[in-house]
């Protein structure tokens, strides 16, 4: 049994419902014209401009995932923050600045260039210098910037995942709720037709009062849940916009009604692509090799650093001569300290790496956990499908038949009608939490599904 087959049963028990219960009334003419007098509720009117999403053409999924990858600003906040990280290690493998330097040497005054023609202590000089960090150093600096680098651009694309995937859990309750609005909509005027049919009957000493306030009643928590898909229709499209970076004051977004999608991957097959596909699994082993490199440099660190430095100086030229001056420097490290740094950087190696297992457990257990929902929602959908609807369908006709024949009441039909509607709408249901739970997995696991 297809989707459009569960529909067609659940409208023709609707309008077998409403034939039965207006055939089943020999109304005279005064009934006919007879004025209710019990108040109504009315079906909630729309919220701004949602009564026009029947007439409007729906949005196919791909086009707003493509949309979202172009105007989302935190995917381009994300992108932008990666392409940032990687201007990094250039700067952190190169050398220390050049220094320059220019001196006064002033001999019998505090006055520039006193002595300068009568003392040969006195100079102009000029050099430069400088710090050249022992040879691996700058290597290990800039492979350090670029792991912590690839590790932002693995962040950056668990930020598209994740709205990619928002954006569907979205659409996908969005989509449930427009065509069950609908339904709720449909349904509230047919039981206002059956609430004015059984208070007809009731006038004429053919139904009991409490047939009027089953029927009112149900006519009101129809309207009730009515208005509650209102505000959540709502509020998803506000949600989307944001999503989307739209206006909030741009027109509503209309979904494609759902149809079931197929998990053609076995949960081993899940799994294994969870340590390859998965971008905070992968952002976290690129921290571990950044840590690795860590360690790497704090062990270097315990090496001399050098300074090089050439100065000339420049005395009265007429009497004295010039001098030269170059300077060789060696920096020794505080080992003290550096032992420090490469205890920090070991254990911050094997923090990263307990983080890591960490994540793939966690994703692993995700990963599992939906894979579960979507078997399990494919067994459920299949029942409702194969067995609950057809079955409440039955029932419920069956009842038609009974109640015609006077050995059934109004309240055990109106019970099996509703039987009817709601088993429709939790197969609706059922089918947007089937597909929100593919939307999570795509997620964890890069899969691409139809």
């Amino acid at each position: 049994m297809n989707f459009a087959y569960t529909h067609r049963l659940t409208s023709g028990a609707i309008r077998a419902f409403i034939t039965v219960v207006l055939a089943a009334v020999p109304l005279s003419p005064r009934v006919v014209n007879a004025q209710v007098t019990m108040d109504v509720p009315q079906t909630p009117a729309p919220m701004k401009d949602q009564g026009m999403h029947a007439t409007a053409l729906p949005t196919p999924l791909q086009e707003l995932v493509q949309e979202v990858e172009r105007s989302n600003p935190e995917i381009a906040a994300s992108l932008h923050a990666w392409e940032a990280a990687t201007n990094v290690p250039k700067q952190a493998s190169a050398l220390p600045e050049t220094q320059i330097s220019l001196q006064q040497f002033s001999v019998g005054s505090p006055r520039p260039f006193a002595g300068y023609s009568n003392s040969n202590f006195a100079y102009i000089g000029i050099g430069a210098s400088q710090d050249l960090p022992f040879p691996g150093k700058r290597g290990l600096r800039g492979k350090v910037a670029e792991f912590e680098a690839a590790s932002l651009r693995e962040d950056s694309e668990a930020v598209r995942r994740r709205a990619v995937e928002n954006l569907k859990l979205a659409y996908f309750q969005l989509a449930y709720l427009q065509q069950t609005l609908d339904i709720l909509e449909h349904d509230d005027q047919l039981l206002n037709q059956v609430q004015q049919v059984v208070e007809s009957r009731y006038r004429v000493g053919q139904a009991n009062q409490q047939d009027v306030l089953k029927a009112q009643l149900q006519h009101t928590k129809i309207l009730q849940e009515i208005a509650h898909h209102h505000q959540e229709v709502g509020q998803l499209e506000a949600q989307l916009k944001q999503i989307l970076n739209r206006p909030q004051t741009s027109p509503d977004i209309v979904a494609e009604p759902l149809t079931p999608t197929s998990l053609l991957y076995t949960d081993a097959q899940l799994l294994q692509r969870v340590q390859d596909q998965n971008p905070n699994i992968r952002s976290r082993q690129q921290m571990v090799q950044g840590q690795e490199a860590r360690v790497d440099l704090a062990h270097k660190d315990f090496r001399p650093d050098f300074m090089v430095e050439y100065m000339y100086q420049r005395t009265d030229p007429t009497q004295y001569r010039a001098y030269y001056m170059a300077t060789f420097g060696i920096r020794l490290p505080n080992r003290g300290r550096q032992k420090a740094e490469l205890a920090e950087a070991e254990q911050n190696r094997e923090r990263v790496k307990q983080e890591l297992q960490g994540e793939v457990q966690r994703v692993s257990s995700e990963v599992e956990q939906q894979y579960v929902m979507v078997r399990s929602s494919e067994e459920r959908l299949n029942i409702y499908k194969g067995g609950l609807i057809p079955q409440s369908d039955a029932n419920f006709r069956a009842g038609m038949a009974a109640y015609q024949a006077n050995r059934e009441d109004f309240e055990t039909l109106l019970g099996n009608f509703l039987d009817v509607l709601n088993l429709d709408l939790e197969y609706r249901q059922e089918l947007a939490e089937h597909e929100s739970a593919l939307a999570r997995l795509e997620r964890l696991t890069g899969v691409t599904l139809p």
